[in-house]
């Protein structure tokens, strides 16, 4: 028997037999509907490939595309409520969602852009980067330094000249609390910067003073990112420019720069990094704000010991 065509009768209970609302079957279709998509391309068309590894890795699938957890949470619930028709109905001999579990409530996952797709976005922005434009050189800069630093907007947009020490390629950034760190960016930041600070930013301090009545933004002679009109750039600002570039790409969730934070300590500790040099890196006070990047990661691990492990 096809999914798809389980998939179908089960629709069909739940909405005949069940009673279940309007909304609720909408919502299984939607659900369902995707998982299909993701267990054919993958070659499974046939409901004896569905099991507990082919549902996990969908809702992995699933949460790598930045989905909020409280999406990966109904869509948990649509596989158990699947799953235990398919076993009523005798097409399956057990649940094979029955060891599914949902993000835990208020503690939703933080959205993570898969490799591939943070290339793709700074590339874009690189791609658009001219110095006849100075603020397309900025923005490239700030996307730069942002997923190379994982800063807080926050941070960035307090960050003074004086903070860059563009040779040893680190920026002193002041945190929450007060807490002053060093982090340290690598050389597509370093380049986007130098271009930045030679060719756009005295253009945008230029500005200042220029229109609205000649009163310029505050505070752009010492910050190291200078906004439209010559003074300090905006968070506001920051947030405009990050969710303009992440709306081009698919998937759900947060669109602010805090993605790109999220992005780095996770692909930081895919690619190895100490969970307590990530830590210090985010300046996290404690290691247990650091720990809920390890889902993504220890997911990822798990991924590849299925796959490879003889005995997985």
């Amino acid at each position: 028997m096809r999914l798809s065509a389980a998939v179908e009768q089960f629709l069909a209970a739940v909405q005949l037999e069940y009673g279940y609302s309007e909304h609720t079957v909408r919502a299984y279709r939607r659900d369902l509907d995707w998982f299909v998509v993701f267990a054919e391309a993958a070659g499974h068309e046939h409901l004896a490939a569905c099991d507990l590894e082919l549902m996990r890795e969908w809702l992995w699938q699933r949460q790598q595309q930045g989905l909020a957890a409280t999406t990966i949470a109904r869509n948990v619930a649509t596989l158990k409520s699947f799953g235990a028709w398919l076993e009523r109905s005798r097409l399956v001999p057990g649940n094979p969602a029955s060891r599914l579990r949902a993000p835990k409530a208020g503690r939703e996952l933080p959205r993570v852009l898969a490799d591939d797709r943070m290339r793709r976005i700074l590339t874009r922005v690189e791609a658009r980067a001219h110095e006849d434009h100075p603020e397309s050189l900025r923005d490239h800069a700030v996307l730069e330094l942002l997923y190379a630093a994982a800063l807080r907007v926050s941070e960035l947009c307090s960050l003074p000249v004086t903070g860059l020490d563009a040779g040893a390629r680190t920026v002193r950034v002041l945190g929450k609390g007060g807490k002053e760190r060093v982090v340290p960016y690598g050389g597509p930041a370093a380049r986007a910067i130098e271009t930045y600070t030679r060719a756009a930013r005295p253009a945008l301090l230029a500005r200042a003073g220029q229109g609205r009545g000649d009163q310029p933004a505050p505070g752009g002679h010492h910050a190291l990112f200078v906004g439209n009109r010559g003074g300090r750039l905006s968070p506001n600002a920051v947030y405009r420019m990050v969710a303009r570039e992440l709306s081009e790409e698919p998937g759900g969730g947060p669109r602010g720069p805090h993605t790109l934070r999220h992005t780095a300590a996770t692909h930081l500790l895919n690619g190895g990094a100490d969970l307590r040099v990530v830590q210090e890196m985010l300046g996290h006070s404690s290691l247990s704000s650091t720990q809920v990047y390890t889902h993504v990661s220890t997911e990822r691990l798990a991924q590849s010991y299925r796959q490879a492990h003889p005995r997985a």
